[in-house]
């Protein structure tokens, strides 16, 4: 397997462990959204928490230029520990949601 595919697989496999864990409260769905054509990994919540529409992105990866991307992250403990525990090493994961000038001030790669 190229590195490539491990990474399809691992991000695909935390996806779908989080597209598992239950809502603390109202009738939210988690979706797991994967297009390998762009790379593009999202898992939505949607749903109604009682009278109020629930529709939100907890988390987007990417994976661009060989490494992963992690666009967005609404995790309580962020999907980059995710990566990390699954043997992806921090010269491999991007913070993309931060700015490129505060990128070199994290432990992850800068692009």
């Amino acid at each position: 397997m190229d590195r490539i595919d491990e990474y399809r697989h691992i991000i695909k496999t935390i996806l779908n462990e989080h597209a598992q864990r239950k809502y603390s409260h109202g009738e939210i769905e988690r979706l797991p959204i994967c297009d390998e054509n762009l790379d593009s990994y999202l898992l939505l919540n949607v749903g109604w928490d009682k009278h109020r529409r629930v529709h939100g992105i907890v988390f987007h990866l990417r994976i661009r230029d060989g490494k992963i991307w992690v666009e967005d992250d609404w995790t309580e403990d962020g999907v980059a520990g995710d990566l990390l525990d699954a043997g992806i090493s921090n010269e491999e994961i991007v913070l993309g949601f931060h700015s490129a000038e505060k990128r070199p001030y994290t432990e992850f790669a800068v692009a």
